[in-house]
């Protein structure tokens, strides 16, 4: 049984909140720090037109802060922060980060994975979705200042990306790769 004792708020940004919580498990009293951070959802875009799986390239600091590099390779992915479906996130997500506009019928549920569960335990529905020229209506690359560049991964250099140490490709998206190859590309 997990009891909490008490939660402090010891700083707050306009999506993460870092907390230091005591609680007690299995009869012992402990403090454990906690970055709460949203839902969020991520696609893996296959388009059928270019025998492609599209991605994205952007820079994040925190690795930034790690490597000196800082440029991810990633699914389509946004934060759960407006009052909308988790399918209508992605579809608007698929056309801001990507230019396809999608129906939220075309989403296929992948599965649900937690990460960072040491630290803020962040929740993510994963889609997938096939998409093709018709769908396409614009280049892409997100909005405000995201800076993000769309990637188009050949069907033959899925399984070398995975595996490619030199770049930083999210663990979520190389679950959804391997996925696609073992229930998708196979068929």
């Amino acid at each position: 049984m997990i009891e909490i004792q008490k939660i402090n708020i010891l700083c707050k940004g306009k999506f993460l909140e870092f907390k230091e919580i005591f609680f007690k498990y299995k009869g012992k009293n402990r403090v454990w720090e906690v970055c709460s951070s949203m839902n969020s959802v991520s696609v893996l875009i296959y388009d059928k037109d270019l025998d492609s799986i599209i991605l994205v390239k952007q820079f994040r600091l925190p690795v930034f802060l790690k490597n000196k590099d800082g440029f991810t390779y990633e699914l389509c992915a946004g934060l759960c922060d407006k009052d909308m479906s988790e399918e209508m996130t992605a579809k608007e997500e698929i056309l801001e980060e990507c230019g396809y506009d999608v129906e939220v019928g075309r989403l296929e549920k992948i599965t649900v994975t937690y990460s960072n569960v040491g630290s803020s335990g962040s929740k993510q529905s994963i889609f997938y979705v096939e998409v093709g020229n018709k769908d396409k209506v614009h280049t892409g690359g997100g909005i405000d200042d995201e800076d993000i560049e769309v990637v188009e991964l050949k069907r033959s250099e899925i399984e070398k990306f995975i595996f490619d140490e030199n770049k930083v490709i999210t663990p979520g998206a190389k679950f959804a790769l391997l996925w696609w190859i073992h229930y998708k590309m196979k068929s």
